[in-house]
């Protein structure tokens, strides 16, 4: 039985020898078809990565809530004393607002206000620009962030506010590299604060800082939400500054100079909010009672915008799947047409081979031999240009990772998928062309001119 069908095997591969360039002619749709699978299903799977990677970064069943301040100079129109205008004064987003949404809205599991400063960190004569942050120990959890050495803050650290932080790996790279950071001092601006904490290095794409809007973690110095308060900046304090801006604003209102621009300030006192939901069906409608909520709370001015990141990146995840779809419609049409030329090929091969076929036929070859040999010839074809459609698919992938800087991750699966396919479609199409030279009569195929 083994012999037999290693004599057809002999004889397909000479055949497939003896016409090469009719060979890889024939296989080139196989082979682009296969390419594209794999490059296809590469490209997708690094768009999904990536997807996941960025909900990680903004984290799970999350609601972002970050002020609007205008950073243009508008000009201010007159105002009748005591009109609606007038009237409509907003807080601005505060720690309050936070704790309101906290009492009042149930399905919350945890919220997480953050204070940005853009400041700098001075140690050894080396000084650096960095972001401070300050936070409680929710954010860590939310973010999904993990500590490499040290600890978080504690009770009577957020309580009182001490002068304690928690650094980035970069931060650490740059100011610590030979040294033990833990316990050391940081000159953050103007105070010094003690290391309690390193976290672990967060890789972050330039595509997910600009997508998501989101930076460097990197190089940020956490501290306590209070630490922060008292120590760094409180723009919900009543300051002697704001009181002179409130002042000349009047004395230009009174003398009739409304028509001066006027550069807008960031009055509120928390720079961004993050409400982790217990259950992801509820973030749209929770989403929709901390817009009332907060739009009580501040008067009807809507100087706040409420995001829900995970929802935006799932619509953009389902819109590349929909592309992948297509993409790989188009890969397995091109597998369809490379399997309709082998078959047209291999038909083609049977008229030209008549002869040999009654002469194999005369000499007491069965019909199971014919069929075999062709199919053999067919498989042949299909599965040589299968692997070179993997080897071409995994080169396209590389190239279009480092080219385009579109990550790409290849799979088993598609290598496995394709190959199957490939190998499927050279036995499917080469099973007519195989039938029609075994039911050839022998005297006429010896006949044939």
């Amino acid at each position: 039985m083994i012999k037999p069908l290693l004599s057809n095997f002999y004889i397909a591969f000479e055949a497939v020898l003896a016409n090469k360039v009719r060979s890889m002619l024939t296989a080139l749709g196989i082979i682009f078809g296969v390419a594209a699978v794999i490059a296809m299903l590469a490209i997708g799977n690094g768009a999904q990565q990536e997807i996941l990677d960025q909900i990680k970064l903004v984290g799970v069943n999350n609601i972002v809530i970050t002020p609007i301040v205008e950073q243009v100079e508008e000009e201010v129109e007159a105002v009748p004393a005591g009109s609606a205008s007038e009237m409509n004064f907003s807080p601005g987003l505060t720690m309050q607002d936070a704790k309101s949404i906290q009492a009042i809205i149930p399905g919350i599991k945890k919220i997480s206000p953050e204070i940005l400063l853009d400041t700098y960190i001075i140690k050894n004569g080396i000084r650096r620009s960095a972001k401070l942050v300050g936070v409680e120990n929710n954010y860590f959890g939310i973010s999904n962030f993990t500590l490499q050495r040290g600890k978080f803050f504690n009770e009577e650290q957020l309580e009182i506010g001490q002068a304690v932080c928690v650094i980035g790996q970069g931060i650490k790279t740059k100011f610590f590299s030979t040294e033990d950071p833990i316990g050391k001092m940081l000159k953050v601006g103007p105070h010094w604060l003690m290391v309690i904490g390193v976290l672990d290095e967060r890789y972050i794409s330039e595509k997910s800082i600009t997508n998501l809007g989101i930076r460097d973690y990197n190089m940020d110095v956490y501290v306590p939400l209070k630490t922060f308060l008292m120590r760094y900046k409180n723009r919900s304090l009543v300051t002697e500054a704001m009181i002179k801006r409130a002042n000349n604003a009047n004395q230009e209102e009174n003398q009739g100079g409304l028509d001066q621009p006027k550069q807008a300030i960031n009055y509120h006192q928390i720079d961004r909010l993050v409400i982790q939901v217990e259950q992801t069906e509820q973030m749209i409608n929770i989403s929709e009672i901390i817009s009332r909520l907060l739009a009580r709370r501040h008067y009807e001015t809507v100087d706040f915008e409420i995001t829900i990141p995970e929802l935006l990146l799932k619509q953009q995840q389902r819109t590349k799947d929909i592309f992948n779809f297509v993409l790989g419609a188009i890969a397995g049409i091109s597998l369809l047409v490379g399997g309709i030329g082998i078959m047209n090929i291999m038909l083609a091969s049977v008229l030209e081979r008549i002869k040999e076929i009654g002469l194999r036929l005369a000499i007491g070859a069965k019909k199971s031999d014919i069929i075999n040999q062709f199919l053999f010839e067919s498989v042949m074809i299909s599965v040589s240009g299968g692997i070179i459609g993997i080897i071409l698919g995994v080169l396209l992938a590389y190239g279009v990772s480092e080219i385009a800087e579109i990550p790409t991750i290849i799979s088993l699966t598609s290598i496995i998928l394709s190959f199957g396919v490939a190998a499927t479609v050279g036995l499917i199409f080469g099973i007519t062309p195989a039938k029609r030279a075994a039911e050839q009569d022998p005297i006429s195929s010896l006949r044939y001119e």
